[in-house]
């Protein structure tokens, strides 16, 4: 077993900051070569508190203003304009970062894009649904209305 330090999200495992124990090729062929998370080691410890302080500063503080989050960003779908071919097929899927700059532009709050989940990628024009993680407790349905540019 290894002992990590994440230095990002990663769904099932943990948060930013985050010591976990995961088996070794796990964190040798996964999370160490995409960066999401560090070898653990004693002085470690200020790197901990650094990502838990940036963390705190980036999220939705209260359960009352990620409630709100929620409910306007579940009140109207999101439009992201893209091109798409023939037959509604888009050249290349919705990113998150995407959907998230399409919340923002439309006046919703911001929104780190690793918040946002796909379980589909978004390949086609019309409605979706994604998730959106706003705090440990709420999560949204984001409507996705994919439109051609």
């Amino acid at each position: 077993m290894a002992k990590l330090i994440l230095t990002h999200e990663v769904s099932g495992l943990g948060e930013a900051g985050d010591v976990v124990e995961v088996k070794d090729g796990y964190a040798r062929n996964y999370l160490v070569p995409r960066g999401l998370a560090t070898a653990w080691t004693k002085g470690a410890q200020k790197q901990i508190d650094q990502i838990r302080k940036a963390r705190k500063a980036r999220e939705i503080s209260t359960v009352e203003d990620a409630r709100a989050a929620r409910d306007s960003l579940q009140s109207k779908p999101v439009v992201v304009a893209v091109r798409a071919g023939s037959g509604g097929r888009l050249f290349g899927s919705v990113t998150t970062g995407e959907i998230a700059d399409a919340v923002k532009a439309a006046g919703g709050p911001s929104i780190d894009k690793r918040k946002i989940e796909v379980t589909n990628p978004i390949k086609s024009l019309g409605e979706h649904r994604v998730q959106v993680r706003l705090h440990a407790d709420v999560q949204a349905n984001l409507t996705v209305q994919v439109v051609e540019a």
